[in-house]
């Protein structure tokens, strides 16, 4: 009984969806059924064909036809078939005859399922000719049934987007390689990219700072994509700038060479795929000198394998700890640094000025970027296991005081939040509380005076003073420190809600404020109008033309206006942004005068128009 509850249990569990706790029992039921014929249809398929299935996912509905209503019933489904080792056929014959099996396969299950049947070669030729609308269908996919591809093509194409939206100018190419290209992948197989930056036009900075700066947001990004994609901790991100991967190209690098020939472009500026063709057709060859570096290389190779042991470690070493310093530094609101200048705006604003982290920390970062540079540049020789383990230590407990830090950093953020809604409020209430003709109004008075004066007169709906009541209670219990996270994101919500409603309010009555510094006027067939603002009046001669011919004038002491001068509505607009709340209008006698100067004698004050 207790295994049969926890299964039910189980099954109600999948048909909820994120962030939306329980469905309604109608759309449930119908999940629950989907869900059901999916499971049949896979067992079914993957039993019949075992290995060469790859993955099968729900799709998105497809857009209808211009015209046509949407179908509703349809339940799109990918096959995705391995056609890699396909001998005793072409693979067009293959994808045919699977099609038509899994087809018939879907017609037993449910006659609504429409499964479309895609080969591995055909996904990948797709990627080779810039045909990404099938990555994006995955992307936006739900697995049923995985060997680790559907996986890798979805994080990889969620993480592509974000940085191509973020750097699109600065990316020549990125590249999905590794096992899962090579055809062997498993479930827990790393999901290998690489990304090439170009580097060819950089001013601003070295090709090494760029490399590094890049490197650390696009990272950062794969962390992202993972935690949106719950696909986590098996993106394996590789950068490199063009010039590096030109060299690397001409000296014969074996990793360059694997990567052309296997990598399949997710998205390509146009010189990854002639590079990978100009392989393949055997074009691009070792030159004299990789091949004199390569046949001399078995001797030196003991010697190096310490330098390399040593190279490895702090190079890891060193992007393990300088990457999560750098997102605590943009989690905190600024923009990653270069790697050298992180360890002093660590201690400037984490030590000195909020006191959240110990100065023993940054220590440890300051070696672990020394200690990498002193390498690079060949003044530190050698480096022995003993003090690769050390460092290991100390990136250790680095790394998990930094993860302290960023809980730190998120209170703080929260707390200046709270003040900043609290803030924002009192100031919007103010506001429009002066141009109800309240000038002063002290912290304790405000409820009070927003209840009287605006809820009670019928201008404010009472749930926002309700609102406001909580607000004021909920920046209490923030200085008794007695709010929850729950708290601080419910004053967050409610507090923009109720600064929208009050700044449409404000919007609202001083645009009618502002209309009552109006004289409309009708001169002969044609209608004007002088806006009176402060110390200038705005003198609009036809309203109804187009292309309105403006002037401005001073008001002077008598009520009268000076001479005018011509303007433009962009002028005008700037001058009524200006006025946050208009001054009452009195209509003096020489005003008169004026309009009769700048209307004509047969000029008419135009009322209640």
């Amino acid at each position: 009984m207790a295994a049969e509850k926890k299964n039910e249990e189980k099954k109600e569990e999948d048909v909820k969806i994120a962030g939306t706790g329980k469905l309604p029992k109608e759309a449930e039921e119908k999940l629950k059924e989907i869900k059901k014929k999916l499971d049949t249809f896979q067992k079914k398929v993957t039993d019949k064909f075992d290995k060469y299935i790859m993955g099968i996912a729900l799709l998105p509905p497809d857009k209808p036809k211009e015209g046509e209503k949407p179908d509703t019933t349809a339940i799109n489904v990918l096959v995705l078939v391995d056609d890699s080792d396909s001998q005793k056929m072409t693979k067009e014959e293959l994808k045919t005859k699977l099609g038509t099996i899994i087809d018939g396969i879907a017609k037993e299950v449910d006659k609504n399922l429409k499964p479309q049947t895609l080969i591995i070669s055909e996904l990948w030729q797709n990627c080779y000719d810039c045909k990404h609308e099938t990555l994006q269908l995955i992307a936006m996919s739900a697995p049923v049934y995985d060997n680790g591809m559907l996986s890798a093509i979805k994080i990889a194409e969620v993480h592509k987007t974000m940085v191509l939206k973020k750097f699109e100018k600065y990316i020549v190419s990125y590249v999905l390689a590794g096992s899962l290209v090579q055809g062997k992948a498993t479930k827990t197989s790393d999901i290998d990219v690489w990304v090439v930056i170009d580097d060819t036009d950089v001013k601003k900075m070295t090709r090494a700072e760029l490399k590094d700066k890049l490197r650390a947001i696009i990272i950062g990004m794969g962390i992202e994509a993972g935690e949106l994609t719950a696909i986590r901790n098996k993106l394996n991100i590789q950068v490199y700038i063009l010039t590096d991967f030109w060299d690397s190209l001409k000296e014969a690098n074996p990793i360059i060479f694997t990567l052309l020939r296997d990598g399949v472009p997710f998205y390509d500026r146009g010189i990854f795929m002639p590079w990978k063709q100009l392989l393949k057709m055997g074009k691009i060859k070792p030159s004299a000198e990789a091949i004199d570096m390569f046949m001399g290389s078995g001797e030196q190779m003991l010697q190096r394998v310490q330098f390399k042991l040593k190279d490895i470690g702090m190079e890891d070493i060193y992007y393990a700890l300088l990457t999560p310093s750098q997102a605590a530094l943009m989690m905190y609101g600024i923009a990653p640094p270069a790697p050298k200048e992180t360890p002093e705006l660590l201690r400037e604003i984490f030590v000195k000025k909020e006191g959240l982290l110990e100065d023993e920390f940054i220590k440890t970062l300051d070696r672990v970027i020394q200690t990498r540079k002193d390498i690079e540049h060949g003044t530190k020789k050698d480096i022995s296991g003993k003090e690769v383990d050390e460092l290991l230590t100390l990136a250790d407990k680095y790394l998990k005081r930094i993860n302290r830090l960023f809980t730190q950093i998120q209170k703080i953020k929260d707390e200046e939040s709270v003040l900043s809604v609290y803030d924002n409020v009192v100031t919007i209430i103010r506001d429009v509380m002066r141009l109800e003709g309240i000038e002063r109004v002290s912290d304790a008075e405000i409820v009070k005076l927003f209840e009287t004066e605006l809820v009670s007169m019928g201008k404010v709906p009472a749930k926002y003073h309700r609102m406001l009541d909580e607000l004021m209670k909920a920046k209490k219990d923030y200085d008794a420190k007695k709010l929850s996270k729950n708290d601080i994101e419910k004053v967050k919500k409610d507090g923009n809600a109720f600064i929208k409603f009050m700044v449409e309010y404000l919007q609202r009555k001083r645009g009618r404020e502002l209309e009552r510094t109006r004289i409309r006027v009708k001169h002969g067939s044609k209608y004007g109008e002088v806006i009176l603002l402060e110390k200038e009046a705005y003198i609009i001669h036809d309203i109804d033309n187009e292309e309105k011919e403006l002037s401005k004038a001073p008001i002077k002491e008598d009520g009268s206006l000076g001479t005018p001068e011509k303007t433009t509505m962009e002028d005008l607009e700037k001058a009524l942004a200006r006025i946050e709340i208009p001054n009452k209008v009195f209509i003096k006698q020489p005003i008169f005068e004026n309009l009769k100067n700048f209307f004509g004698k047969d000029v008419e004050i135009l009322i209640n128009y």
